[in-house]
């Protein structure tokens, strides 16, 4: 969670079948600034005239609160509202807009809240009153909505749910902040004490997390400095990458125009394709198994598997840690090619049916197994050709779909990852037969997730040699992939995917 904000929960909107309730509270029943009080109580009897409220600005509102509240992830929950409200094209696009766009930018609408708000503490302000200010902040700031619309929808929802004293905090400080619009990036780096501070707060990461990217960066060959433009990329709305599985890319190309959308080929994975907007879901393709949505990273990982050199037989895949699927699904089409069978190994229950569904198209050649991969090296030493280790990470390397899981991460969640990953590389490496090709990919690019891992393990293990994996990657992809001591890091900023680190391994 960010620094200074608030905690999750605390008073909400009230909900009537799991929807917001859009009748209005008693005003004297909340607080004249936002703090407190009763929100979302409503006494017996009270029966005010209701306000009529932006059906978009009411979804992205909703979505906000499950997010906060319940845990929630906005790709999930936000078609599901968009869906119940009925919102049209136009009314779903601003709603998205506004609901990712508050949540990526959440740190600096707090920052300068925090200074509009006439020494209330960002914390001290009612959860919900605080998500329209952040609302607010993201129409005047964010998308430039007209001044008036902005500040009079936001108090109108304000009102209608919270009261008017709550109404009157939300205007007064969201008219502090359009007046200050054009200034308020000046603002923020002239009252912070360090480069790193204005960065956190001006692009929205916590600091720790611009840390990490810093020495990443550095450990991967980039200059340091470069952690702007990648804070950068973060906040913007990632591509949407179609994978080729049992077609060509050229025949994906034709359904897709066919559906009367409009694509482009991907720019490093030799199976992707750049949908240019719609909704994939509606493609046949897709939904018959023949395609799929997958980032060109995680294309490149499963290209790289196959790509690998080995020597000798090549008929047996592991992907060890499968869950949800969508590497496994591009590793079994790519074995079919080659008469290969995948065993496809998830630890958790839910996950391996997800991983069933997505590799039904070809259940004919891969065998699920439920499992921890840490035993599998000990049950079935020397049996695999190939084994990819997709190991759980932080996933700070897909911010730009996740937008509110950059508040939800922790320094303290890395060092037991780290352990984790090097007991699952660890396993991995004995399961895979000597001549074999082994692909580690995490998606964050924590160096003690990543370099550390890999580096660690073939310092510690005689028979475990670094291949490069620059040339590898190169070798697949439609351009040259840049590596660095052997390794790839691919950046939001330099090559438009998600921060996929890859390492291969050979066994001696």
């Amino acid at each position: 969670m960010a620094e200074g904000s608030p905690a999750r929960g605390g008073p909400g909107i009230r909900r009537e079948g799991g929807a917001v309730s859009t009748r209005p509270v008693d005003p004297a029943a909340e607080s004249a600034d936002g703090r407190g009080g009763q929100a979302g109580r409503r006494p017996s009897g009270w029966h005010p005239k209701r306000r009529e409220s932006s059906p978009a600005r009411l979804v992205a509102f909703e979505v906000l609160r499950e997010v906060d509240e319940d845990d929630a992830y906005a790709n999930l929950v936000l078609p599901l509202e968009i869906r119940r409200a009925g919102l049209g094209k136009l009314d779903a696009a601003f709603a998205t807009n506004l609901c990712y766009g508050t949540l990526r930018m959440r740190g600096r609408w707090d920052a300068i809240i925090s200074r509009c708000a006439r020494g209330r503490r960002i914390y001290d302000i009612d959860p919900p009153v605080l998500d329209l200010l952040r609302m607010g902040c993201q129409q005047l700031l964010g998308l430039q909505t007209p001044p008036h619309a902005a500040i009079h929808e936001t108090v109108t929802v304000a009102r209608n749910f919270f009261g008017q004293g709550a109404g009157g905090f939300v205007n007064a400080v969201l008219r502090r902040v359009g007046e200050r619009a054009d200034e308020w990036e000046e603002v923020i780096r002239s009252s912070t004490a360090s480069r790193t501070e204005f960065l956190s707060l001006w692009h929205s990461h916590p600091r720790w997390i611009v840390e990490k990217f810093e020495e990443a960066l550095a450990a991967s060959g980039r200059d340091r400095d470069d952690v702007e433009s990648v804070l950068a990329a973060d906040n913007e709305p990632a591509k949407v990458a179609l994978v080729a599985r049992d077609i060509t890319v050229g025949q994906l190309a034709e359904r897709v125009g066919a559906a009367r959308m409009e694509a482009e080929p991907g720019t490093l994975a030799p199976s992707a394709l750049l949908l240019g907007g719609g909704d994939p879901h509606r493609l046949y393709a897709v939904r018959d198994g023949l395609a799929g949505v997958q980032d060109e990273g995680s294309q490149l990982v499963a290209a790289m598997l196959a790509g690998a050199p080995v020597e000798g037989p090549d008929g047996l895949w592991l992907d060890m840690c499968a869950g949800p699927g969508g590497k496994a699904a591009t590793l079994a089409s790519l074995a079919a090619d080659r008469g290969a069978r995948v065993h496809a190994n998830e630890p958790r229950e839910h996950r391996l049916d997800l991983v069933a569904d997505a590799v039904e198209p070809w259940s004919d050649i891969v065998d699920l197994r439920l499992g921890d991969g840490r035993d599998l090296g000990s049950q079935e030493p020397d049996r695999y050709d190939r084994i990819l280790v997709d190991a759980p990470c932080t996933g700070l390397g897909a911010l730009r779909r996740r937008p509110e899981a950059r508040w939800r991460k922790d320094p303290g969640d890395v060092p037991p990852l780290a352990r984790l990953q090097g007991e699952l590389l660890a396993s991995a490496f004995g399961a895979l037969r000597p001549g074999g090709a082994l692909v580690y990919s995490t998606c964050t690019p924590v160096v003690e997730e990543t370099r550390s891992v890999v580096s660690s393990f073939v310092q510690a293990t005689e028979r475990a040699r670094l291949l490069d994996a620059g040339s590898i990657a190169s070798a697949v992809a439609v351009r040259e992939v840049a590596g660095y001591d052997g390794c790839v890091q691919l950046w939001p900023d330099a090559d438009e995917t998600d921060g996929m680190f890859l390492a291969v391994l050979a066994k001696e």
